[in-house]
């Protein structure tokens, strides 16, 4: 018959838990539980040396932590460069041209970008922008753009 004790197959135990981790990295591919995997990894080398478990969860503990703070924030960077912004997103920083007087007491004004027309208000609350003028997007504050004139 098949006799499980827990203590002494924690190899098994880490090992099986490493597998679900990266398991479910690569279903989610969302850097969510690839810091537990390293932190499976040296558990489960740690029981393969026969290292009491309070050592082993503890050096699971410990590593799966300092690398979720000190690696995940430049694995983030790193993966999350190629990522395409949204259309919202891909607007601060883009040239509109005004279509339709800005005027932010009247709370009126429209501009067009890459065809699109968008609600726009000025960055300087007393400033109103003329049809036909260059303008930069500088925020988004909800549907509204925020844009300024362009300087030549």
């Amino acid at each position: 018959m098949f006799d499980f004790n827990l203590l002494e197959n924690m190899l098994f135990v880490w090992l099986v838990l490493l597998i679900v981790f990266i398991v479910i990295e690569l279903v989610t591919m969302g850097l969510t539980t690839i810091w537990f995997a390293g932190g499976a990894l040296l558990a489960a080398a740690a029981a393969a040396m026969h290292a009491p478990l309070v050592i082993q969860v503890a050096l699971f503990l410990i590593v799966s932590i300092l690398l979720l703070f000190f690696t995940r924030p430049i694995a983030v960077r790193y993966f999350n460069k190629d990522r395409i912004k949204t259309n919202v997103e891909s607007m601060v920083g883009r040239q509109a041209i005004v279509i339709s007087e800005i005027d932010n007491l009247e709370g009126i004004g429209q501009v067009t970008v890459g065809g699109q027309e968008w609600t726009a208000r000025s960055m300087d609350e007393s400033q109103k922008i003329a049809v036909g003028t260059v303008v930069l997007v500088r925020a988004i504050s909800g549907v509204k753009l925020i844009v300024e004139p362009r300087q030549m």
